[in-house]
């Protein structure tokens, strides 16, 4: 009998047995608070003593916004020196076509400067030799222009000073040969109006007929119907 009740002890079939703890609840939450309370100021010290570490200062925000202002200026003052450099940039292209520009005008004015050299030259030629007055045809110049065209200039003068105003017309004559036969040819339209004081100056091209010969190029300065002066030149 004994036997069976110590064997039932030892063995699965044993009573179960529960081991309770004879420390009052009220007390047990009071110790789990305080050991709690321990670690949160544990983990607080451990936070502290990071920051520390790191270098986490407590003024950490005001040199964030201190940097943020810095890089605010940074960025201005690179938007400035972009600004300039696209200015620059402007600024050496419109040189450029300035430049351009001046050298067109340079070409043009060289161009101007040859044709007043021409006309010094052709002047130089009509300077009065006597102090005659009256109208005077002081130059008469033609030449051929490829054999179809005739190019001629006519400077009609008063050689004298203050004078009256007068107002006529320039008659040109082209006489020659057309096919083999004698051939005069006249401006179109007829003769040209004339009005000047001291000087003017008339020039123009004019086309000849095919197989024409040109041989002599005469000017005449009319007055109504009273001839002023006359020139004729031979080609």
């Amino acid at each position: 009998m004994r036997f069976r009740l110590l064997r039932r002890r030892l063995t699965i079939s044993a009573p179960r047995m529960a081991v309770r703890s004879a420390m009052p609840w009220p007390l047990r939450w009071v110790m789990a608070a305080t050991v709690l309370g321990f670690c949160a100021a544990i983990a607080l010290w451990t936070f502290e003593f990071g920051k520390s570490i790191a270098g986490l200062e407590p003024n950490i925000h005001h040199e964030l916004a201190a940097l943020r202002v810095e890089v605010a200026n940074l960025r201005g003052e690179r938007d400035k020196a972009q600004s300039v450099a696209n200015t620059s940039g402007s600024l050496l292209t419109a040189e450029k076509a300035a430049q351009e520009v001046l050298g067109s005008q340079i070409k043009r004015l060289e161009t101007e400067n040859r044709a007043l050299r021409d006309d010094l030259g052709f002047f130089e030629k009509l300077i009065p030799a006597s102090s005659t007055e009256g109208i005077t045809i002081r130059a008469l110049q033609a030449e051929l222009l490829g054999g179809s065209q005739v190019k001629w200039q006519v400077l009609v003068m008063q050689p004298v000073k203050n004078a009256p105003e007068f107002n006529g017309r320039l008659e040109l004559t082209f006489n020659g040969l057309l096919a083999g036969k004698p051939w005069t040819l006249g401006l179109p339209g007829g003769a040209q109006s004339l009005v000047l004081r001291q000087y003017h100056r008339m020039e123009g091209v004019i086309d000849l007929p095919p197989q024409a010969v040109v041989k002599t190029v005469s000017a005449r300065v009319l007055d109504g119907v009273v001839v002023r002066a006359m020139q004729t030149v031979k080609l």
